[in-house]
């Protein structure tokens, strides 16, 4: 049980830092007053939830897991590839939905896969997937 809750709470930390680093990587690009509001919103959210990890974590006696640095610099190549071909909000969204969605994905996959993970940790990744999930929501207005 304790094997997969650290494994869980790594693939989170994982996670949690993608999404905060996407949303900083764009969010000074943003036009729109309500898009920029909803992203800084989400990225509070983020920001509570990576340090609820790294509590959780730090009482299981590890430091967590950066996200992947070959999905990172992917990650930041696609979005600086898109911003110059077309710098505006709905750019923005599009590439917003599509990382939300990789990390929705991404995250069933492994609540899936570490299904011995403690509950408290499960829930984490399923507020965590919730939060990716409205982002994705939330993005359509602006597409």
């Amino acid at each position: 049980m304790e094997e997969d809750t650290v494994k869980l709470l790594r693939e989170c930390d994982a996670g949690v830092k993608m999404g905060i680093q996407s949303i900083e990587d764009v969010v000074e690009q943003v036009g729109n007053n309500g898009f920029h509001r909803c992203l800084m919103d989400c990225k509070l959210e983020h920001d509570k939830l990576h340090d609820e990890i790294q509590q959780r974590l730090a009482e299981c006696q590890d430091e967590g897991k950066d996200p992947p640095a070959m999905a990172s610099m992917m990650s930041k190549m696609k979005t600086g590839v898109m911003m110059t071909m077309h710098p505006d909000d709905a750019t923005i969204a599009d590439l917003m939905t599509d990382g939300c969605n990789m990390g929705v994905k991404s995250l069933n996959r492994y609540l899936n896969q570490y299904e011995a993970a403690d509950e408290y940790s499960k829930d984490i990744a399923k507020r965590l997937i919730h939060l990716e999930a409205q982002l994705a929501v939330d993005m359509r207005p602006y597409l």
